[in-house]
């Protein structure tokens, strides 16, 4: 019986995996044609390549005129990248617990404010941050930039986790309470491993979120010594009249193989970030 409900699952869902894969094929074909592209050449005006060439990736072994070198920008994107996901999923974690479970004073008002704050876009509050962080000393730093990622996407990591913590029953926690574990041990042995699905979505999602951040460091952070790889990646482009289109897209193959690895690893989890808690 179960055998013939497996089979059945599968004759039922064969129609949306094929529909998925034919919608899914230009794109993938264009990731191929891509890739294909920055390591051949081809004559002008033809669509066939010629010639097999790795002139276009030798932004790996050799530093490009005018630019830094690209291992030190993927440092400095690795750095900044996690450095926002680990400040987003910490301070998210607690806030949301404790927005969750602890009766703080004006808590329904902090909760609408952490929307409105989310609601405003980072391009709108540029000048304000350019001039704070010139004040402070933090301008043309990956601090910088990575403090004021991290401050504008914690809004959205804040709400999520709440929404998970609200999943949670109190059975759980009243249990350690009785145990005599303290509150702080009940969250970070009891609570925290039922939200775990939520936790590695958040990271994903963050993750995913300051990679493709361009915004914030070309403005906050644009020096050679600090530069990211979507920085990077604009520069080569910068003069219209003068780039070099193949190592353009040979650098944007591997700004995004990074990512196409994570989600591939991960995407389970971020699939999991829909699975929040209703409860208010």
């Amino acid at each position: 019986m179960a055998e013939k409900s497996q089979v059945s699952a599968n004759y039922s869902t064969w129609p949306v995996i094929l529909a998925l894969s034919i919608v899914s094929a230009p794109l993938v074909l264009m990731y191929a044609y891509l890739f294909l592209d920055t390591i051949t050449d081809t004559a002008v005006g033809s669509l066939i390549p010629d010639s097999f060439t790795l002139r276009h990736w030798r932004f790996l072994w050799e530093t490009l005129p005018g630019k830094p070198n690209i291992w030190l920008v993927t440092l400095n994107t690795l750095i900044f990248t996690t450095s926002v996901t680990a400040v987003i999923v910490l301070v998210s974690s607690m806030a949301g617990y404790v927005l969750s479970r602890l009766n703080v004073p004006a808590r329904g008002f902090f909760l609408a404010g952490v929307m409105v704050l989310h609601a405003f876009p980072s391009v709108t509050l540029i000048i304000a941050i350019f001039i704070v962080l010139q004040m402070i000393g933090l301008y043309n730093s990956l601090i910088g930039v990575i403090l004021v990622k991290a401050a504008i996407d914690l809004p959205l990591g804040i709400w999520l986790m709440k929404g998970f913590y609200d999943t949670v029953p109190w059975e759980i926690e009243m249990a350690g309470v009785v145990d005599g574990a303290s509150r702080f041990r009940v969250w970070r042995s009891l609570v925290l491993p039922q939200v775990r699905p939520g936790i590695m979505a958040l990271g994903l999602f963050s993750f995913l979120s300051g990679w493709s951040e361009f915004i914030l460091p070309q403005v906050l952070a644009p020096g050679g010594k600090v530069q990211v790889l979507s920085v990077y990646l604009s520069s080569l482009i910068a003069d219209d009249n003068n780039f070099d289109f193949g190592t353009f897209k040979a650098v944007g193959v591997f700004y995004i193989v990074p990512v196409l690895i994570v989600y591939a690893l991960f995407h389970k989890y971020l699939m999991n970030i829909y699975g929040g808690g209703s409860k208010g």
